[in-house]
């Protein structure tokens, strides 16, 4: 397993100028400081407590759209780390609407042509939304940089620019939130293992999937650069354990509550009006109903 990171500390300020921030300093973390495996948390308890989560997510939606504010939230990890399982729950009972769920294929021929930021400045959120990205523009500091998609230099500079490029983001007024799901090398391949014979998962075992997962060094080489580089005060990296899947997306769902002030707004008092039914008969139609298997 690679080195953790220690992400507590907010990274430097920006120097004068509107320069890069320095390197953050990465701390390795004692194996006595990581908490113990706690016990495994059940169906019912995690149902009771996503409920609970669920109900605030709801408030901060309508806080948002009342307040007009733009949240942005990315979500990165190695291939397995429980990345769509997190942003799932997430928007399980909120507004598409509102909550959009942003997964980019590959990029075309001409996107590639484009400056790299360029196929996701239309993505970010306006007044009243929160944007969620699976994977990000963080991409060129992982997957491409690592399976040689770009080149080194171009590697380089993206790390140089992109805390500036989050820094005009910030302010802009967009809440920027990142998070990076981590994850043992046994729990990945026991994930990865688990969706070859599941046909509900074998969609998620793509070919790139395949050819990243033994290069586990290299992949931990390139997110420690990346957070040396981009962890920056005006939007750190927060850093989820993920070998509990219940228990990631409970504690990331908690923390991000806590990044966005909000308020329950007033009330909405809700009363059903009278309705008159029977003034017209329902036409004679041979309907085509759906088989009723069940």
């Amino acid at each position: 397993m690679g080195k953790k990171v220690d992400t507590a500390k907010a990274g430097p300020k920006a120097k004068k100028g509107g320069k890069a921030p320095k390197a953050a300093v990465v701390k390795v973390v004692d194996k006595a400081a990581v908490p113990a495996k706690k016990a495994k948390m059940s169906r019912k308890e995690y149902d009771r407590e996503l409920g609970k989560l669920h109900v605030e997510l709801v408030k901060l939606q309508e806080w948002v759209k009342l307040k007009g504010l733009k949240v942005c939230v990315i979500f990165e990890g190695r291939d397995g780390a429980g990345k769509g399982g997190t942003i799932k729950a997430i928007t399980e009972r909120v507004s598409p609407r509102v909550f959009r769920v942003i997964a980019l294929p590959a990029p075309t021929e001409r996107e590639k042509s484009q400056m790299y930021a360029q196929r996701y400045l239309p993505h970010l959120p306006a007044a009243g939304e929160v944007v969620i990205f699976d994977r990000s523009w963080y991409n060129r500091a992982g997957v491409e940089r690592v399976m040689g998609f770009c080149s080194e230099e171009a590697a380089q500079g993206f790390l140089n620019v992109v805390p500036l490029f989050e820094q005009l983001m910030v302010k802009s007024g967009i809440i920027l939130l990142k998070y990076w799901l981590e994850v043992s090398p046994e729990e990945q391949t026991r994930r990865l293992a688990s969706r070859i014979d599941d046909g509900r998962k074998i969609w998620k075992l793509s070919p790139m999937d395949l050819k990243s997962y033994d290069r586990w060094d290299d992949y931990t080489r390139a997110r420690d650069d990346m957070f040396k580089a981009t962890d920056s005060s005006w939007a750190p990296w927060f850093v989820a354990r993920s070998e509990d899947k219940k228990r990631v997306r409970l504690n990331v769902i908690s923390h991000l509550l806590k990044q966005v002030p909000y308020k329950a707004p007033p009330p909405m008092k809700v009363k059903l009006p009278k309705r008159k039914i029977g003034k017209y008969k329902a036409a004679e139609y041979p309907f085509k109903y759906v088989p009723e298997r069940f």
